[in-house]
C-alpha cells in the first residue's frame, strides 16, 4: 500500500492527534489485556494483584521512547505489553520457588531478559545481519509473519463473539449482539479505508471503534432500562471503579519486598535462577519475533530497517525499552503488529505520531477518566477492529513469498512446514519456559531450509 506520509514526514498538528490516538486505540487492548491476565494467573498462586493496566500502559509510552532514540526515530513502531512473558511474570511474582521478592523479581527478570537482547545486538553489530538474510530470506520470513496474523485470529473472533470468559467486557452479553457490534465496527473501518477521501482513508480505525461504541452504548442503555443482559454490551461500572494514578512496579518494589528472608542466600540464589530461567530463554525466542515484525514493517516503508539503523539499534531499542517498561509497569515491552498494521492500513508511517502516541500513552495512564472510557471499548468492538489489522499482518507475509520460486520445492517444504506448525499450534515446553507457536513455526523452518539447501549442494557437487 503506498504511504500518504513517510517516516520523516510531518503531518499537520491536529492531524498528528488524530493519527497518534488511532496507534493508541489500536494497541491499547493488547497493552493493557497483559497485567489483567497475568493477574489472573497470579491468583492462582493465593497471589494479590500483581500489576496495573495504567502503569503498564505508563511503561508502554516509555519504553516507546527509548526505542525511538535507539533507531533514530527511523523505525515507526509501538512497544506495548509482551503477551510471551506471561508466565515469567507469573513465576517471577508467585511462583518459582517458595520465597519471592515480588516486584523487584518483575523488575530484575526484565533486566535479564533486556540483557539478552543487548549481548544480540553486540554479536549483531559485530558480525553483521548477512547471516540473517542467508538464514532467513522471504520463503522464511514471508510464511512466519503471516502465522503472526494467523495464530492471532482466534483472538479476534473470539472477541468479536464474546467467548473467552476472562476477556469479556461483559460477562452476560448475547454473542450475537457482541457479533452485530464487532462486524459493523469491521465493516465501518473498511468501507472508510478504502472509499473515505482524504482524512476519512486515514483514521478508518477512529470512524469503525466510534461507531462499534455507539451502537454497543445504545444495545446497554436500552438493556439497562429494560434490565435484559443479554443487551448489555458496555461494561460502565468501570467508572466506579477508577484507578486515579499508576501504581509503579519500582515503587511497590521498595514497600512490599515479598518474602524473602534476607541472610537466606541460598534460596536467594535458587529464586534468582529460576527468574533467569524464566525470562532469558523467552528473550531469545521474542528474538525471531524481532526480527519477523522488522521485516514486515521494512517491507511497508520500503526501507531495510535490519541496515538502517540496523538491526543492532533496534535490538537495543527493544531490550532497554522492555527493561523501562518493567522497571515502571511491570511488563516487559515488545514491537506490536497491530502497531505494524496500523501503519500500512492508515498509510501513514509519520514518526512523528509513533513518538506523539507514546506521549499521549504516558499522559493517559495519569487521567482515570479518559483511560477507564477506553477500557470501556468492548472487546468486540475491537475485536472488529482486529479482524483487519491481524488479518492485514498474514497478507503482508503471504506478499512476501511471491518472491520466492514455489516451483523449487525446497521453497515448497519451507513454506508448507512453517505454516502447518504456525496454523496447528505448534509449541514446545521446557520446564516453566514455553516456546511459543510463532518461535517454533520459524526455528522449524529455518532448520527445514538449511537441511534441504545442503542436500541440494550435495546433488550439484556430484553432478560436478
Amino acid at each position: 500500500m503506498k504511504l500518504t506520509y513517510q517516516v520523516e514526514d510531518k503531518p499537520k498538528f491536529g492531524q498528528i492527534l488524530l493519527f497518534a490516538l488511532q496507534q493508541l486505540l489500536a494497541i491499547l487492548a493488547a497493552t493493557i489485556a497483559v497485567p489483567a491476565m497475568v493477574n489472573a494467573e497470579c491468583a492462582k498462586f493465593g497471589a494479590a494483584p500483581a500489576l496495573s493496566p495504567s502503569a503498564a500502559l505508563f511503561g508502554a509510552g516509555v519504553g516507546t521512547l527509548i526505542y525511538l532514540l535507539f533507531t533514530r526515530f527511523k523505525s515507526p513502531v509501538f512497544l506495548g505489553s509482551s503477551f510471551s512473558f506471561i508466565a515469567s511474570m507469573t513465576a517471577a511474582f508467585a511462583g518459582g520457588v517458595s520465597m519471592t521478592l515480588g516486584y523487584l523479581g518483575l523488575i530484575l527478570g526484565a533486566v535479564f531478559a533486556g540483557l539478552v537482547y543487548v549481548i544480540l545486538a553486540i554479536i549483531v553489530k559485530i558480525v553483521g545481519v548477512g547471516w540473517i538474510n542467508k538464514i532467513m530470506p522471504a520463503v522464511v520470513i514471508g510464511p512466519t509473519v503471516a502465522i503472526i496474523g494467523l495464530t492471532l485470529s482466534g483472538s479476534a473472533v473470539a472477541d468479536v463473539m464474546n467467548l473467552e470468559p476472562e476477556k469479556r467486557s461483559s460477562p452476560l452479553a448475547s454473542p450475537y449482539i457482541c457479533m452485530f457490534c464487532g462486524l459493523l465496527t469491521l465493516f465501518v473501518t473498511m468501507v472508510c479505508s478504502v472509499y473515505g477521501k482524504k482524512m476519512m482513508k486515514m483514521i478508518p480505525f477512529i470512524i469503525g471503534i466510534v461507531s462499534g461504541y455507539a451502537v454497543a452504548s445504545v444495545f446497554t442503555l436500552v438493556g439497562m432500562a429494560n434490565d435484559v443482559d443479554a443487551l448489555k454490551v458496555v461494561d460502565f461500572s468501570k467508572f466506579t471503579q477508577m484507578q486515579w494514578y499508576p501504581d509503579f512496579s519500582f515503587v511497590k518494589a521498595m514497600f512490599y519486598p515479598g518474602t524473602f528472608a534476607y541472610g537466606d542466600y541460598k534460596s536467594m540464589g535458587s529464586y534468582l535462577f529460576v527468574i533467569f530461567m524464566a525470562y532469558a530463554p523467552v528473550a531469545f525466542v521474542v528474538f525471531a519475533e524481532h526480527i519477523a515484525d522488522h521485516k514486515n514493517l521494512s517491507s511497508i516503508i520500503e526501507k531495510d530497517l535490519l541496515k538502517e539503523p540496523g538491526l543492532h539499534n533496534t535490538l537495543l531499542g527493544d531490550g532497554i525499552g522492555s527493561m523501562a517498561g518493567a522497571f515502571f509497569g511491570g511488563c516487559p515491552n515488545t514491537t506490536y503488529g497491530e502497531s505494524i498494521g496500523c501503519v500500512a492500513i492508515s498509510g501513514n508511517a509519520s514518526i512523528v505520531t509513533i513518538f506523539t502516541t507514546a506521549v499521549m500513552a504516558i499522559i493517559a495512564s495519569f487521567i482515570a477518566p479518559f483511560e477507564t472510557f477506553l477500557s470501556t471499548i468492548p472487546n468486540c468492538v475491537m475485536g472488529g477492529v482486529c479482524f483487519a489489522l491481524y488479518g492485514f499482518i498474514a497478507v503482508s507475509g503471504l506478499k512476501m513469498i511471491q518472491s520466492a520460486n514455489l516451483e523449487d520445492n525446497r521453497n515448497l517444504f519451507t513454506v508448507s512446514v512453517i505454516l502447518i506448525a504456525g496454523v496447528g499450534g505448534f509449541v514446545l515446553h521446557f520446564g516453566t519456559v514455553e516456546i511459543k507457536t510463532i518461535a517454533c513455526a520459524l526455528i522449524l523452518g529455518i532448520i527445514t531450509f538449511l537441511v534441504l539447501g545442503i542436500g541440494s549442494k550435495n546433488k550439484e557437487e556430484k553432478k560436478e
